[in-house]
Protein backbone atom coordinates (compact mmCIF):
# COMPACT_ATOMS: atom_id res chain seq x y z
CA UNK A 1 0.00 0.00 0.00
CA UNK A 2 1.95 3.04 -1.12
CA UNK A 3 1.70 6.30 1.29
CA UNK A 4 2.80 9.96 0.65
CA UNK A 5 2.05 12.62 2.94
CA UNK A 6 2.73 16.50 2.08
CA UNK A 7 3.33 18.33 4.62
CA UNK A 8 2.97 22.33 5.58
CA UNK A 9 1.32 23.10 2.17
CA UNK A 10 -1.21 26.33 1.59
CA UNK A 11 -4.63 24.00 0.25
CA UNK A 12 -6.80 26.24 -2.20
CA UNK A 13 -9.97 24.81 -2.33
CA UNK A 14 -13.69 25.48 -2.25
CA UNK A 15 -13.62 28.61 -2.14
CA UNK A 16 -10.95 28.73 1.40
CA UNK A 17 -7.28 28.54 1.56
CA UNK A 18 -6.24 26.13 4.46
CA UNK A 19 -2.66 25.11 6.38
CA UNK A 20 -2.16 21.90 6.69
CA UNK A 21 -1.19 18.27 5.21
CA UNK A 22 -2.29 15.98 2.46
CA UNK A 23 -2.02 12.27 2.62
CA UNK A 24 -2.37 10.16 -0.18
CA UNK A 25 -2.64 6.84 -0.39
CA UNK A 26 -3.46 4.47 -3.63
CA UNK A 27 -3.95 7.67 -5.77
CA UNK A 28 -6.60 9.28 -3.85
CA UNK A 29 -6.39 11.79 -0.98
CA UNK A 30 -7.02 9.52 1.85
CA UNK A 31 -7.14 12.73 5.21
CA UNK A 32 -6.41 16.67 4.62
CA UNK A 33 -5.74 18.48 8.19
CA UNK A 34 -2.49 20.11 10.67
CA UNK A 35 -0.16 18.08 11.72
CA UNK A 36 -1.32 14.30 10.67
CA UNK A 37 -0.10 11.30 12.30
CA UNK A 38 0.70 8.76 10.25
CA UNK A 39 1.21 5.14 10.88
CA UNK A 40 3.30 2.74 8.86
CA UNK A 41 5.75 3.35 5.48
CA UNK A 42 5.11 6.73 4.16
CA UNK A 43 7.36 9.28 2.45
CA UNK A 44 6.79 12.84 3.67
CA UNK A 45 7.80 15.29 1.66
CA UNK A 46 7.85 19.23 3.16
CA UNK A 47 6.44 21.94 0.64
CA UNK A 48 6.91 24.61 3.06
CA UNK A 49 4.11 26.81 2.67
CA UNK A 50 3.71 26.24 -0.86
CA UNK A 51 0.49 26.26 -2.44
CA UNK A 52 -1.22 23.18 -3.14
CA UNK A 53 -4.24 23.32 -6.23
CA UNK A 54 -6.67 20.70 -7.57
CA UNK A 55 -4.86 19.92 -11.00
CA UNK A 56 -6.11 21.74 -13.46
CA UNK A 57 -9.19 20.49 -15.87
CA UNK A 58 -8.73 21.94 -19.37
CA UNK A 59 -11.81 21.35 -21.67
CA UNK A 60 -11.02 22.07 -24.79
CA UNK A 61 -7.17 21.29 -26.57
CA UNK A 62 -6.42 19.93 -29.67
CA UNK A 63 -3.72 17.67 -29.47
CA UNK A 64 -4.01 17.09 -33.23
CA UNK A 65 -3.46 13.27 -33.40
CA UNK A 66 -4.26 11.37 -35.25
CA UNK A 67 -2.93 12.90 -38.95
CA UNK A 68 -1.21 16.56 -37.38
CA UNK A 69 1.21 14.92 -35.60
CA UNK A 70 4.09 16.93 -37.37
CA UNK A 71 1.93 19.50 -35.59
CA UNK A 72 1.40 18.16 -31.72
CA UNK A 73 1.03 14.91 -30.26
CA UNK A 74 -0.81 13.37 -27.12
CA UNK A 75 2.38 12.27 -25.96
CA UNK A 76 4.31 15.55 -26.26
CA UNK A 77 1.23 17.82 -25.33
CA UNK A 78 0.00 15.84 -22.45
CA UNK A 79 3.85 16.53 -20.99
CA UNK A 80 3.64 20.34 -21.72
CA UNK A 81 0.17 20.05 -19.70
CA UNK A 82 1.24 18.51 -16.49
CA UNK A 83 4.19 21.06 -16.64
CA UNK A 84 1.84 23.45 -16.53
CA UNK A 85 -0.09 21.95 -13.59
CA UNK A 86 -3.40 20.70 -16.20
CA UNK A 87 -4.01 16.92 -15.09
CA UNK A 88 -6.77 16.13 -17.32
CA UNK A 89 -8.17 17.41 -20.65
CA UNK A 90 -10.87 17.13 -23.23
CA UNK A 91 -9.45 17.02 -26.91
CA UNK A 92 -11.61 18.31 -29.77
CA UNK A 93 -12.32 15.69 -32.86
CA UNK A 94 -10.66 17.97 -35.58
CA UNK A 95 -8.31 15.62 -36.37
CA UNK A 96 -7.67 13.90 -39.62
CA UNK A 97 -9.85 11.87 -39.79
CA UNK A 98 -12.19 13.72 -37.67
CA UNK A 99 -13.87 11.73 -34.91
CA UNK A 100 -17.08 11.01 -36.49
CA UNK A 101 -17.46 7.09 -35.79
CA UNK A 102 -17.43 5.54 -32.74
CA UNK A 103 -14.32 3.37 -34.15
CA UNK A 104 -12.25 6.18 -34.77
CA UNK A 105 -13.12 8.02 -31.24
CA UNK A 106 -11.84 4.90 -29.50
CA UNK A 107 -8.81 4.73 -31.44
CA UNK A 108 -8.08 8.37 -29.80
CA UNK A 109 -8.57 6.28 -26.82
CA UNK A 110 -6.36 3.97 -27.39
CA UNK A 111 -3.59 5.93 -28.17
CA UNK A 112 -4.44 8.17 -25.17
CA UNK A 113 -3.95 4.71 -22.71
CA UNK A 114 -0.70 4.55 -24.04
CA UNK A 115 0.71 7.73 -24.55
CA UNK A 116 -0.88 10.58 -22.00
CA UNK A 117 0.75 11.29 -18.82
CA UNK A 118 -2.48 13.42 -18.00
CA UNK A 119 -6.31 12.30 -17.64
CA UNK A 120 -7.98 12.16 -20.83
CA UNK A 121 -11.40 12.44 -22.89
CA UNK A 122 -12.10 13.42 -26.35
CA UNK A 123 -15.34 14.81 -27.78
CA UNK A 124 -17.22 13.06 -30.48
CA UNK A 125 -17.72 14.86 -33.39
CA UNK A 126 -20.73 15.70 -35.10
CA UNK A 127 -21.02 16.60 -39.52
CA UNK A 128 -24.34 17.10 -41.34
CA UNK A 129 -24.64 13.24 -41.73
CA UNK A 130 -23.06 11.07 -38.86
CA UNK A 131 -26.06 11.51 -36.58
CA UNK A 132 -26.80 7.74 -35.60
CA UNK A 133 -23.06 7.91 -35.10
CA UNK A 134 -23.43 10.66 -32.63
CA UNK A 135 -26.68 9.09 -30.85
CA UNK A 136 -24.36 5.77 -29.95
CA UNK A 137 -21.91 7.52 -27.84
CA UNK A 138 -21.94 6.72 -24.24
CA UNK A 139 -22.17 9.33 -21.82
CA UNK A 140 -19.89 7.56 -18.95
CA UNK A 141 -17.14 7.15 -21.06
CA UNK A 142 -17.14 10.36 -23.42
CA UNK A 143 -16.98 14.03 -22.10
CA UNK A 144 -19.63 15.24 -24.77
CA UNK A 145 -20.73 15.46 -28.32
CA UNK A 146 -18.88 18.66 -29.85
CA UNK A 147 -20.67 20.96 -32.85
CA UNK A 148 -18.47 23.33 -35.28
CA UNK A 149 -21.56 26.04 -36.11
CA UNK A 150 -18.49 27.40 -37.58
CA UNK A 151 -15.72 26.14 -39.58
CA UNK A 152 -12.29 26.37 -38.00
CA UNK A 153 -9.18 24.18 -38.37
CA UNK A 154 -10.64 21.36 -40.12
CA UNK A 155 -13.67 20.85 -42.12
CA UNK A 156 -16.14 19.67 -39.74
CA UNK A 157 -19.19 22.89 -39.96
CA UNK A 158 -22.44 21.70 -39.24
CA UNK A 159 -24.85 23.84 -40.89
CA UNK A 160 -28.10 21.95 -42.03
CA UNK A 161 -30.90 23.44 -39.85
CA UNK A 162 -32.38 19.88 -39.58
CA UNK A 163 -29.11 18.40 -38.45
CA UNK A 164 -28.99 20.83 -35.86
CA UNK A 165 -32.56 20.64 -34.67
CA UNK A 166 -31.66 16.35 -34.72
CA UNK A 167 -29.28 16.90 -32.91
CA UNK A 168 -30.36 19.60 -30.11
CA UNK A 169 -33.65 17.07 -29.58
CA UNK A 170 -31.90 14.25 -29.67
CA UNK A 171 -29.10 13.94 -27.84
CA UNK A 172 -28.74 13.22 -23.88
CA UNK A 173 -25.15 14.16 -24.13
CA UNK A 174 -23.53 17.67 -23.15
CA UNK A 175 -23.26 19.53 -26.82
CA UNK A 176 -20.25 21.86 -26.94
CA UNK A 177 -20.46 23.89 -29.70
CA UNK A 178 -17.88 26.88 -31.36
CA UNK A 179 -20.18 29.40 -32.59
CA UNK A 180 -19.31 31.71 -35.58
CA UNK A 181 -22.11 32.71 -38.21
CA UNK A 182 -19.77 31.36 -41.80
CA UNK A 183 -21.90 33.23 -44.02
CA UNK A 184 -21.36 36.55 -42.27
CA UNK A 185 -17.62 35.62 -42.20
CA UNK A 186 -17.48 34.41 -45.85
CA UNK A 187 -19.12 37.93 -46.33
CA UNK A 188 -16.35 40.18 -44.49
CA UNK A 189 -13.89 38.15 -46.00
CA UNK A 190 -14.65 38.86 -49.04
CA UNK A 191 -14.59 42.73 -48.64
CA UNK A 192 -10.76 42.37 -47.49
CA UNK A 193 -10.25 40.43 -50.47
CA UNK A 194 -11.17 42.46 -53.26
CA UNK A 195 -9.30 45.43 -51.24
CA UNK A 196 -6.25 43.44 -50.14
CA UNK A 197 -5.82 40.50 -51.78
CA UNK A 198 -3.68 37.63 -50.62
CA UNK A 199 -2.19 40.52 -47.66
CA UNK A 200 -5.13 41.15 -45.59
CA UNK A 201 -3.50 42.72 -42.47
CA UNK A 202 -3.53 40.39 -39.53
CA UNK A 203 -5.67 43.79 -37.83
CA UNK A 204 -8.34 42.82 -39.53
CA UNK A 205 -9.24 39.43 -37.95
CA UNK A 206 -11.30 40.46 -35.69
CA UNK A 207 -13.45 42.55 -38.14
CA UNK A 208 -13.81 39.41 -40.68
CA UNK A 209 -14.56 37.02 -37.76
CA UNK A 210 -16.64 39.83 -36.19
CA UNK A 211 -19.12 40.58 -33.31
CA UNK A 212 -22.04 40.21 -35.49
CA UNK A 213 -20.41 36.44 -36.48
CA UNK A 214 -19.91 35.40 -33.18
CA UNK A 215 -23.55 36.96 -31.67
CA UNK A 216 -25.71 35.23 -34.52
CA UNK A 217 -24.11 31.65 -34.10
CA UNK A 218 -24.04 32.06 -29.89
CA UNK A 219 -27.65 33.42 -30.19
CA UNK A 220 -28.90 30.51 -32.48
CA UNK A 221 -26.83 27.83 -30.38
CA UNK A 222 -29.02 28.98 -27.22
CA UNK A 223 -32.30 29.55 -28.61
CA UNK A 224 -32.12 25.85 -29.60
CA UNK A 225 -30.78 24.28 -26.07
CA UNK A 226 -33.99 26.46 -24.83
CA UNK A 227 -36.11 24.94 -27.35
CA UNK A 228 -34.73 21.26 -26.79
CA UNK A 229 -34.05 21.37 -23.05
CA UNK A 230 -30.58 20.57 -24.40
CA UNK A 231 -27.22 20.76 -21.70
CA UNK A 232 -25.83 23.11 -23.99
CA UNK A 233 -21.81 24.75 -23.50
CA UNK A 234 -20.67 27.26 -25.93
CA UNK A 235 -16.98 27.47 -25.90
CA UNK A 236 -14.72 29.92 -26.20
CA UNK A 237 -16.52 33.33 -25.39
CA UNK A 238 -14.87 36.71 -27.14
CA UNK A 239 -17.59 39.48 -27.07
CA UNK A 240 -19.81 41.64 -24.57
CA UNK A 241 -22.90 41.38 -26.09
CA UNK A 242 -22.40 37.03 -25.63
CA UNK A 243 -22.33 37.75 -22.74
CA UNK A 244 -26.53 38.78 -22.40
CA UNK A 245 -27.28 35.07 -23.16
CA UNK A 246 -26.11 33.62 -20.31
CA UNK A 247 -27.54 33.47 -16.95
CA UNK A 248 -25.27 34.38 -13.36
CA UNK A 249 -28.53 33.77 -11.17
CA UNK A 250 -28.62 29.64 -11.44
CA UNK A 251 -25.95 27.85 -9.33
CA UNK A 252 -23.89 26.19 -11.96
CA UNK A 253 -24.75 22.58 -11.02
CA UNK A 254 -28.30 23.46 -12.05
CA UNK A 255 -27.45 25.59 -15.19
CA UNK A 256 -28.62 23.62 -18.73
CA UNK A 257 -26.64 25.72 -20.35
CA UNK A 258 -23.11 27.50 -19.73
CA UNK A 259 -19.92 29.36 -21.18
CA UNK A 260 -16.02 28.84 -21.57
CA UNK A 261 -13.83 31.91 -21.80
CA UNK A 262 -10.22 31.14 -22.89
CA UNK A 263 -6.82 32.40 -21.31
CA UNK A 264 -5.64 34.17 -24.53
CA UNK A 265 -8.96 36.07 -24.98
CA UNK A 266 -8.25 37.34 -21.41
CA UNK A 267 -4.78 38.42 -21.84
CA UNK A 268 -4.35 39.73 -25.19
CA UNK A 269 -6.82 42.20 -27.11
CA UNK A 270 -6.47 43.43 -30.95
CA UNK A 271 -4.01 45.67 -30.05
CA UNK A 272 -1.49 43.09 -29.77
CA UNK A 273 -1.87 41.90 -33.81
CA UNK A 274 0.62 44.52 -34.95
CA UNK A 275 3.73 42.85 -32.95
CA UNK A 276 2.49 39.17 -32.85
CA UNK A 277 0.36 38.80 -36.02
CA UNK A 278 -0.40 35.19 -36.93
CA UNK A 279 1.24 34.01 -33.56
CA UNK A 280 -2.10 35.08 -31.80
CA UNK A 281 -4.81 34.46 -34.81
CA UNK A 282 -6.93 31.99 -33.75
CA UNK A 283 -11.02 30.92 -33.94
CA UNK A 284 -13.06 32.91 -33.18
CA UNK A 285 -10.59 35.92 -33.05
CA UNK A 286 -9.21 38.00 -30.33
CA UNK A 287 -11.10 41.41 -30.21
CA UNK A 288 -10.94 44.64 -28.79
CA UNK A 289 -9.60 45.67 -25.08
CA UNK A 290 -13.28 46.43 -24.45
CA UNK A 291 -14.38 43.11 -25.09
CA UNK A 292 -11.82 41.45 -22.98
CA UNK A 293 -13.06 43.92 -20.31
CA UNK A 294 -16.35 43.06 -20.92
CA UNK A 295 -15.19 38.91 -20.32
CA UNK A 296 -13.47 40.05 -17.23
CA UNK A 297 -16.78 41.11 -15.51
CA UNK A 298 -18.79 38.30 -17.34
CA UNK A 299 -16.22 35.51 -15.77
CA UNK A 300 -16.28 37.83 -12.24
CA UNK A 301 -20.21 37.56 -12.14
CA UNK A 302 -20.60 34.12 -12.94
CA UNK A 303 -21.82 34.69 -16.84
CA UNK A 304 -18.82 32.84 -18.02
CA UNK A 305 -18.57 29.74 -15.97
CA UNK A 306 -14.82 27.82 -17.07
CA UNK A 307 -11.65 28.98 -18.20
CA UNK A 308 -9.74 27.05 -20.92
CA UNK A 309 -6.87 27.41 -23.19
CA UNK A 310 -8.22 26.12 -26.57
CA UNK A 311 -4.65 24.71 -27.15
CA UNK A 312 -4.03 24.84 -30.87
CA UNK A 313 -0.68 24.14 -31.74
CA UNK A 314 0.87 24.69 -35.24
CA UNK A 315 4.35 24.57 -36.68
CA UNK A 316 6.47 27.72 -36.81
CA UNK A 317 7.01 27.54 -40.74
CA UNK A 318 3.15 27.22 -41.31
CA UNK A 319 2.85 30.45 -38.56
CA UNK A 320 4.89 32.57 -40.89
CA UNK A 321 2.35 32.30 -43.67
CA UNK A 322 0.91 35.67 -44.63
CA UNK A 323 -3.35 36.43 -43.45
CA UNK A 324 -4.73 33.61 -46.26
CA UNK A 325 -2.28 31.33 -45.24
CA UNK A 326 -1.17 30.98 -41.32
CA UNK A 327 -3.67 28.47 -39.50
CA UNK A 328 -5.41 30.11 -36.80
CA UNK A 329 -4.31 28.78 -33.21
CA UNK A 330 -1.95 29.13 -30.52
CA UNK A 331 -0.17 26.81 -28.18
CA UNK A 332 -1.27 27.76 -24.52
CA UNK A 333 -1.69 24.31 -22.22
CA UNK A 334 1.76 24.80 -20.43
CA UNK A 335 0.93 28.55 -19.36
CA UNK A 336 -2.65 28.81 -18.68
CA UNK A 337 -2.11 28.73 -14.78
CA UNK A 338 0.70 31.08 -14.58
CA UNK A 339 -1.03 33.05 -17.12
CA UNK A 340 -4.12 33.27 -14.79
CA UNK A 341 -1.58 33.71 -11.44
CA UNK A 342 -0.29 37.22 -12.74
CA UNK A 343 -4.13 38.61 -12.87
CA UNK A 344 -4.13 37.31 -9.28
CA UNK A 345 -1.27 39.43 -8.62
CA UNK A 346 -2.62 42.52 -9.83
CA UNK A 347 -5.71 42.26 -8.31
CA UNK A 348 -7.93 41.51 -10.78
CA UNK A 349 -8.89 38.04 -9.55
CA UNK A 350 -8.64 36.38 -6.48
CA UNK A 351 -6.48 32.76 -6.08
CA UNK A 352 -9.96 31.04 -5.10
CA UNK A 353 -11.28 32.36 -8.20
CA UNK A 354 -8.82 31.48 -10.24
CA UNK A 355 -9.20 27.98 -9.05
CA UNK A 356 -12.88 27.87 -9.27
CA UNK A 357 -12.70 28.38 -12.41
CA UNK A 358 -9.72 26.49 -13.79
CA UNK A 359 -10.57 23.66 -11.38
CA UNK A 360 -13.62 23.22 -9.34
CA UNK A 361 -16.21 24.84 -12.47
CA UNK A 362 -15.07 21.95 -15.37
CA UNK A 363 -15.60 19.25 -12.56
CA UNK A 364 -19.17 20.41 -12.21
CA UNK A 365 -20.28 21.18 -15.40
CA UNK A 366 -19.03 17.94 -17.11
CA UNK A 367 -20.04 16.22 -14.12
CA UNK A 368 -16.54 14.33 -13.16
CA UNK A 369 -16.70 12.40 -10.17
CA UNK A 370 -13.80 12.59 -7.78
CA UNK A 371 -11.66 14.91 -9.62
CA UNK A 372 -11.44 19.12 -9.54
CA UNK A 373 -11.47 19.51 -5.81
CA UNK A 374 -8.85 18.41 -3.21
CA UNK A 375 -11.13 16.71 -0.99
CA UNK A 376 -10.79 13.75 1.00
CA UNK A 377 -11.61 10.44 -1.47
CA UNK A 378 -10.85 12.10 -4.23
CA UNK A 379 -8.32 11.47 -6.83
CA UNK A 380 -5.16 13.02 -6.22
CA UNK A 381 -4.69 15.31 -8.76
CA UNK A 382 -3.07 18.56 -7.57
CA UNK A 383 -0.83 20.89 -8.42
CA UNK A 384 2.43 23.13 -6.22
CA UNK A 385 2.83 26.31 -6.92
CA UNK A 386 5.58 28.84 -5.89
CA UNK A 387 3.26 31.90 -6.14
CA UNK A 388 6.42 34.15 -5.58
CA UNK A 389 9.29 32.72 -8.00
CA UNK A 390 9.95 35.03 -10.79
CA UNK A 391 11.19 33.53 -14.35
CA UNK A 392 11.04 34.69 -18.25
CA UNK A 393 8.80 32.12 -20.64
CA UNK A 394 12.20 30.87 -22.61
CA UNK A 395 11.98 28.93 -25.66
CA UNK A 396 14.30 26.57 -24.22
CA UNK A 397 11.72 25.46 -21.83
CA UNK A 398 8.72 25.01 -23.86
CA UNK A 399 7.65 21.14 -23.95
CA UNK A 400 5.12 21.76 -26.78
CA UNK A 401 6.16 20.20 -30.35
CA UNK A 402 5.99 22.95 -31.80
CA UNK A 403 8.17 25.05 -29.88
CA UNK A 404 6.95 28.69 -30.12
CA UNK A 405 4.80 30.31 -27.90
CA UNK A 406 3.41 33.92 -27.94
CA UNK A 407 4.47 34.43 -24.44
CA UNK A 408 8.32 33.85 -25.04
CA UNK A 409 10.06 36.81 -23.09
CA UNK A 410 7.05 37.82 -20.99
CA UNK A 411 8.11 37.73 -17.18
CA UNK A 412 6.41 35.37 -15.37
CA UNK A 413 5.88 35.41 -10.92
CA UNK A 414 4.74 31.93 -9.75
CA UNK A 415 5.61 29.20 -11.25
CA UNK A 416 4.39 25.05 -11.47
CA UNK A 417 6.80 23.13 -8.83
CA UNK A 418 5.12 19.88 -8.85
CA UNK A 419 2.51 18.01 -10.54
CA UNK A 420 0.59 14.90 -9.38
CA UNK A 421 -1.84 12.85 -11.33
CA UNK A 422 -3.72 10.11 -10.12
CA UNK A 423 -1.16 9.83 -6.98
CA UNK A 424 1.62 10.26 -9.01
CA UNK A 425 4.27 12.35 -9.05
CA UNK A 426 4.68 13.61 -13.09
CA UNK A 427 6.34 16.82 -13.05
CA UNK A 428 9.24 17.83 -10.77
CA UNK A 429 10.95 21.04 -10.91
CA UNK A 430 11.22 21.79 -14.38
CA UNK A 431 11.60 17.74 -15.31
CA UNK A 432 8.76 14.91 -16.78
CA UNK A 433 9.33 12.58 -13.92
CA UNK A 434 6.54 10.15 -14.76
CA UNK A 435 5.69 8.36 -18.56
CA UNK A 436 2.16 7.63 -17.99
CA UNK A 437 -0.03 8.51 -15.32
CA UNK A 438 -3.50 9.30 -16.90
CA UNK A 439 -6.73 8.11 -16.40
CA UNK A 440 -9.52 8.38 -18.99
CA UNK A 441 -12.01 10.00 -17.32
CA UNK A 442 -15.66 8.54 -16.11
CA UNK A 443 -18.39 11.05 -16.05
CA UNK A 444 -22.25 10.78 -14.45
CA UNK A 445 -24.79 10.76 -17.03
CA UNK A 446 -27.05 13.64 -17.13
CA UNK A 447 -30.39 13.35 -15.00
Amino acid sequence: MSQRILRNAQIVNRGQILEGDILIRNGRIERIGPSLQVSGRVEEIDLGGLLVLPGIIDDQVHFREPGMTHKAQLYTESRAAVAGGVTSFMEMPNTKPPALTQELLEKKYQTASRDSIANYSFFMGTSNDNLEEVLRTDPNTVCGIKIFMGSSTGNMLVDDRRTLDNLFSRSHMLIATHCEHEQTIHQNLARYEAEYGDDIPFTAHPEIRSHEACFLSSSTAVELAKEHGTRLHILHLTTARELELFDNQTPLTQKRITAEVCVHHLHFSDEDYPALGALIKCNPAIKSAQDREALWTGLLEDRLDIIATDHAPHTWEEKQGNYMHAPSGLPLVQHSLVLMLQKVHTGRLTLEKMVEKMCHAPADCFRIPDRGYLDEGAFTDLVVVDPSTEWTVRQEDLLYKCKWSPLEGVQMKGRVMQTYVNGELVYDRGKIVSETAGMRLAFTPLS
